[in-house]
């Protein structure tokens, strides 16, 4: 998805500013000019008494010429006269002046965000004119979240910017080192205004850095694919780390939601294509690590359900990596919810049971006496390739050829398609739809319950 727009924050200080409209509005402009230390020329017929007795305000009782334009280094039109505004547009944009017209992005060059100050701290929000008050209210809600004395701890670490520069060397263990700072004592000793403190602790983290600054690796489950199944851990872990390692059913939302100037490594496996063995995985987690680097491994659903996460950990481990593990919500239950079939129901199921069908030399090696029993739902991860040996296979031990069965395609994104039949007909409703992993099946009587709820469930399809 590309940008509407390039965020760009422009220097003004000293530099001489137009607006043009002396009215709320552009007396609202005027100050946002002048807070950030502009010199402000406003041209209009009438203008705001307060705006003109401001300093650095040149006022202008008239009409707007071209030569209004001379030497200044931006524009904002403000005018309630669209005719006024298109003409200051124009003459600004063909003297390669960058310009806003309120209200009316077609005429644009520039927009006004929202802002957010904590200086020098500046955070800019906009929808590129579509929607002023969303954006309004998106501000409002990171102001609630911010408070104001994060200024102070930006020019805190302005004033040790050059003497960390200098002391760590690395810029991957610079930046981790902080995050520590930022998540840490530090950080707080700041805001409560112990700037005392808070130096003599960073010269002591200075002095230890070899220590503080160390690798590690995040193993994070990002869930069935929808963005807004992460966990709020698993969104804070993602904009630290600085590589991401993660597998093929990471869905590229997800993925996208990681730092934007993370290094990514892709690692997946599709059957009979696996971009990195399982063991090069592990002791590329490791690589990385050592090299002093905070390590993403983003696993689609939860690392420890069928996603070989305690394989990678025990790897970890006795190479004395440290690691944090983020439990994500699997697709089981995920990618049924938005099908709208529940895992168990009082009427059909008491059980649950999670399996993998991953064919090894065209058998699939399960406990197929404990899968037939009655009363009880069957998920089966990777089952798509196998799915005429899976439904022979119940038949065979005893599941009656009626019971009800369902292949979701994509559970829980916008490509999720659901097929339901049952173990005698689902076969040839595959065979003629082509399902395309990854896929998720379910086995059951809660399967006939879908008819009755997915009428109800705002995502499914």
């Amino acid at each position: 998805m590309t940008m509407d727009f390039l965020p760009i924050f422009a220097n003004v200080k000293n530099k001489l500013c137009l607006v043009v409209g002396g009215c709320t509005v552009g007396a609202r402009k005027a100050g946002v000019l002048l807070d950030a230390g502009a010199r402000v020329r406003v041209v209009a017929p009438e203008i705001d008494e307060a705006l003109q007795a401001q300093a650095n305000v040149e006022a202008v009782l008239a009409r707007f010429e071209p030569q209004h334009l001379e030497g200044v280094m931006l524009v904002i039109a403000a005018t309630n006269d669209r005719e006024v505004n298109k003409q200051v547009s124009e003459l600004a944009q063909a003297r390669n002046i960058p310009v806003n017209v309120v209200d009316d992005p077609e005429l644009c060059s520039f927009i006004m965000p929202a802002i957010m100050d904590r200086s020098p701290l500046m955070v800019a929000f906009s929808s590129g004119g579509a929607s002023p008050v969303l954006t309004r209210m998106m501000r409002g809600k990171l102001e609630t979240v911010i408070p104001q004395n994060y200024s102070n701890l930006a020019g805190f670490a302005g004033r040790f910017r050059e003497e960390v520069k200098q002391r760590v060397t690395n810029p991957a263990k610079r930046r981790i080192f902080w995050e520590n700072v930022f998540d840490g004592v530090v950080a707080e000793k700041v805001l409560t205004g112990d700037e005392a403190s808070a130096e003599a602790m960073l010269g002591q983290m200075l002095a230890d850095e070899d220590n503080i600054v160390r690798g590690e690796v995040y193993l994070v489950g990002a869930g069935p694919g929808d963005p807004d199944l992460l966990t709020f851990r698993a969104l804070r872990l993602m904009q630290k780390a600085d590589v991401v390692v993660y597998d093929a059913l990471v869905s590229k939302p997800i993925v996208e939601m990681t730092r934007r100037d993370a290094e990514r490594v892709y690692v997946g496996k599709r059957r009979a294509d696996h971009a990195l063995p399982q063991e090069e995985i592990n002791l590329l987690l490791v690589r990385l690590a050592k090299e002093g680097r905070r390590v993403l491994r983003l696993k689609g659903g939860d690392p420890f359900i069928f996603g070989r996460g305690g394989e990678e950990i025990e790897t970890l481990a006795a190479e004395g990596i440290p690691f944090q593990v983020v439990p994500g919500i699997t697709a089981a239950a995920g990618v049924a919810s938005y099908a709208g079939i529940p895992l168990t129901h009082r009427d059909h199921a008491q059980s649950c049971l999670f399996v993998t069908g991953h064919l090894r030399d065209g058998s699939m090696n399960l406990d197929w006496e404990q899968l037939a029993r009655p009363r009880q739902t069957v998920v089966v991860y990777m089952g798509l390739h196998g799915l005429d040996i899976l439904c022979a296979k119940l038949i065979e031990h005893g599941m009656p050829d009626t019971t009800p069965i369902a292949i979701v395609q994509h559970g829980t994104q916008p490509t999720q398609r659901v097929f339901t039949g049952t173990l005698a007909t689902l076969p040839g409703i595959a065979e003629r739809e082509k399902p395309q992993a990854p896929t998720l099946i379910i086995v059951g009587g809660v399967v006939t319950l879908r008819e009755k709820l997915a009428w109800f469930h705002p995502q499914q399809n």
